[in-house]
């Protein structure tokens, strides 16, 4: 074994970096990425219904119900300045001969204070339906927040 000597050659150090797995994980955190944005979105679209609808101009002064904060109902009648303030079954008692005496034409209006609940609407609303009122509405103030 005197003739078995090994050369190595030696390699020449190479001071570039390697960026090819950098790539590698970042187009996999990429589509990552892409795939789980849109399941994280939580809202919901809501389409908000609009109008073009003009004030009515009627001949007759609706009845006006209205739902206050604390639960109570008033009704203004067309010929009262200021609302009374009733249970659902005086309600149906005052409006009975109203509804037959007006007919179809008969409409009642539902109001509500700015810090009412939208409960107390629905209440409100229940209770003309149990009077068998057909033609509600919901009066609104257009002076405070239209546009």
């Amino acid at each position: 074994m005197a003739g078995g000597i090994i050369h190595r050659k030696r390699r020449k150090l190479k001071s570039e970096i390697n960026v090819v797995p950098y790539i590698d994980v970042m187009l996999v955190l990429l589509i990552i990425f892409m795939v789980t944005a849109p399941l994280l979105t939580l809202s919901v679209d809501v389409k908000l219904p609009s109008s073009q609808a003009r004030a009515t101009q009627d001949r007759q002064d609706p009845v006006i119900v209205i739902a206050y904060p604390d639960g109570r109902l008033g009704l203004k009648l067309p010929g009262d300045e200021r609302p009374r303030v009733i249970d659902t079954a005086q309600m149906e008692t005052l409006l009975a001969p109203i509804r037959a005496q007006q007919g179809n034409d008969f409409r009642v209006m539902v109001a509500a204070q700015g810090d009412a609940p939208y409960q107390n609407v629905l209440d409100a609303m229940d209770v003309l339906r149990a009077a068998n009122v057909s033609n509600v509405s919901l009066l609104t103030d257009s002076g405070s927040n239209a546009r």
